[in-house]
């Protein structure tokens, strides 16, 4: 069984909102969880969207994305944000029975965000659960070298695989 899966979202915030609910139903049946799930707030009159990123198994939710202006077309991570919740979330390993992941974007392409905890995480035996959006999907494929496994986009299948890794590792 791969340590390591994720999901491709083709709908935009599908996977956002796909890994939130099996991040909610997993919590509520006790599981000790660490990672972050985002949320995205509409911006009225734009077709932007404030991104925020609930850090699991603590109460911080941390904003990720930053206004740049009318008419910007810059990436609009805020790389603070983001390194501030990887901080929040390191803390939490230790004690979890599985980690999420919002995603395998840019900054992790690059060395930076969540990559170092990711594989933190799977060498101490800790499952990984994330997503990918598509055009990024080679560069996560190098990261994996082999050890991960694309998930349906559907609830039940993605908490089939977290109770499975859950029950191989006990």
């Amino acid at each position: 069984m791969m340590p390591l899966a994720y999901v491709i979202g083709d709908a935009r915030g599908l996977s956002d909102r796909l890994l939130a609910e099996v991040a909610a139903r997993l919590g509520a049946e006790g599981w000790a969880l660490a990672g972050v799930t985002q949320s995205n707030d509409e911006v009225p009159g734009t077709d932007r969207c404030d991104m925020h990123l609930r850090i699991l198994g603590r109460h911080e939710v941390v904003r990720i994305s930053q206004s740049l202006g009318a008419g910007s077309s810059g990436c609009r991570l805020d790389p603070e944000g983001l390194e501030a919740a990887v901080g929040l979330v390191g803390g939490t390993l230790a004690e979890a029975k599985l980690l999420i992941v919002n995603k395998f974007g840019k900054a992790e392409i690059e060395g930076r965000g969540f990559r170092a905890l990711i594989g933190e995480a799977l060498a101490a035996g800790l499952p990984v659960l994330t997503a990918v959006n598509a055009l990024n999907l080679p560069e996560f494929e190098r990261f994996a070298e082999g050890l991960a496994v694309r998930l349906p986009t559907e609830p039940g299948a993605v908490l089939g695989w977290c109770r499975a890794m859950a029950a191989a590792t006990i």
